[in-house]
């Protein structure tokens, strides 16, 4: 890793991307914002997993692959989740949360 940072620096970064990632999922009302939130929370997920991967078992792959595995998921969910935006978004010539109970009828 990079001299002079330790475990604890990476795990208090991941920690706050993750909640700034749970902040924004909770508090936001447009259906963009909360798609970025969950690629924070998943982003800082696999900074875990490459640092504990690298201190506890440093000639293992497992924390780089499941990285990885993240990684592809995260990109498979954007691309549905924006695919699902943008049919809301051409049904309701909006994207805000509000307006997705109008679906229903």
């Amino acid at each position: 890793m990079i001299e002079g940072v330790g475990v604890t620096e990476f795990l208090v970064v991941s920690t706050i991307m993750f909640f700034i990632g749970i902040y924004g999922f909770v508090v936001r009302k447009n259906l963009i914002t909360i798609l970025m939130s969950v690629e924070l929370i998943l982003n800082s997920v696999n900074i875990n997993f490459v640092v504990f991967n690298k201190y506890l078992y440093p000639d293992l792959l497992q924390g780089y692959m499941i990285s990885l595995f993240v990684i592809g998921i995260a990109a498979a969910e954007a691309a549905v989740a924006i695919a699902i935006i943008l049919n809301v978004y051409r049904n309701l010539q909006g994207i805000d949360i509000e307006h997705i109970n109008t679906m229903k009828h």
